[in-house]
């Protein structure tokens, strides 16, 4: 998560703009009424401890097919001493270019204390400069006045908490004084199933971000197919409000490397209208079902509990935009039966995937 990048990053805040910009848009189906957006709520520049300009941020935002960012710079560690400015400038800085890449653009800080209570992110707040306070209590509290919507960031982050995540008293100071409304599920690589668990039962908005400092090609392999972790939100509308009632009424979606963690009528959804039976060709002793990914996403099916004359694979991938023949082997006579499995990358609790069956 704090990996370092040496090079002359400074210069790409100025190069970057020579350089085409082809948006590479990310395929996932609306679940019911709502857009699925594609969000990062935990980005840094220059203006923290960040290693480009924001422009760039939005640049890269715009080429990976993202709908909205936050810059959220540490109030209380800025390590590049020649850059002095208020606490807010990395997003007016931003502001412009988000406008002529139709990127939204969330006002945000984070504030940086040990542990406890930890790392913080306040986003939607009107000025930024009033939440550096001495006391945490107090930044919590200048933030809660502009309405913030607040979030744990990376819980099990080891550096804070070496041997075991934990939830601290703190932790319910701030549950309890409404200044606690998600936690980081997935926080650059790392996922943490505690911090998985605690959203499901403390009823948290389940968040996923990159919490991106150096320039994200260095961290991010995209000619492999890798992807920032982010946050799919199920909003009513494109606009700043959209994804702020969205996140308030905990309608996310985790997306981090093949993992899809959230709730589980969304990622149920979003399977069933990713993945299509176009054909199924039944034979005197086996049967092919055709299915058609439409989605960028992978799904991983395991095999679970099933009839003992039913003979199919044991695990199978599903691969993004592409379509793949499933085989079941079957006893002669046979008319129908059914197919269960986990799809073990859509986590709806930690360790649980999401359960589904065809008929053939």
């Amino acid at each position: 998560m704090k990996r370092l990048f040496i090079g002359a990053v400074f210069a790409l805040g100025a190069s970057w703009q020579l350089q085409a910009q082809v948006r590479n848009e990310i395929v996932i189906p609306q679940v019911g009424e709502y857009q699925t957006l594609k969000c990062d709520f935990h980005i840094h520049t220059v203006y923290s401890d960040g290693l480009v300009w924001p422009t760039v941020r939005v640049d890269e935002a715009y080429r990976e097919g993202l709908d909205c960012i936050a810059l959220t710079e540490h109030l209380e560690y800025r390590p590049h001493k020649d850059i002095k400015a208020g606490h807010g400038r990395s997003w007016e800085v931003a502001q412009k270019s988000t406008k002529a890449n139709d990127i939204l653009l969330i006002r945000g800080s984070e504030i940086t204390r040990p542990m406890a209570p930890g790392h913080f992110n306040a986003i939607f707040v009107e000025q930024c400069d009033s939440l550096a306070q001495t006391g945490w209590r107090e930044s919590f509290k200048q933030a809660k006045a502009q309405n913030s919507f607040f979030f744990w960031n990376h819980p099990g982050w080891d550096r804070q908490q070496p041997d075991t995540t934990l939830w601290w008293p703190e932790h319910t100071e701030l549950l309890d004084k409404g200044c606690m409304q998600g936690i980081e599920v997935a926080n650059g690589k790392a996922y943490y199933p505690e911090a998985h668990r605690w959203c499901i039962e403390k009823k948290l908005t389940m968040i996923g971000n990159s919490d991106i400092h150096q320039p994200i090609q260095t961290d991010i392999d995209f000619a492999r197919g890798e992807h920032r972790t982010m946050t799919l939100v199920l909003a009513k509308e494109r606009s700043l409000q959209g994804i702020r009632e969205a996140l308030e009424n905990r309608r996310t979606i985790v997306w981090i490397n093949r993992l899809l963690i959230g709730d589980e009528a969304y990622l149920r959804e979003i399977f069933n209208k990713s993945v299509e039976i176009v054909n199924i060709n039944r034979k005197t002793k086996y049967c092919d079902i055709t299915v058609q990914n439409h989605s960028d996403l992978t799904f991983e099916l395991k095999k679970t509990t099933h009839k003992k004359e039913l003979e199919y694979f044991r695990e199978y991938t599903i691969d993004p935009q592409s379509r793949h023949d499933i085989r079941i082997y079957y006893p002669e006579g046979t008319s129908k039966g059914q197919i269960n499995f986990e799809v073990s990358n859509l986590l709806i609790a930690p360790a649980q995937g999401l359960q589904c069956s065809y008929a053939f």
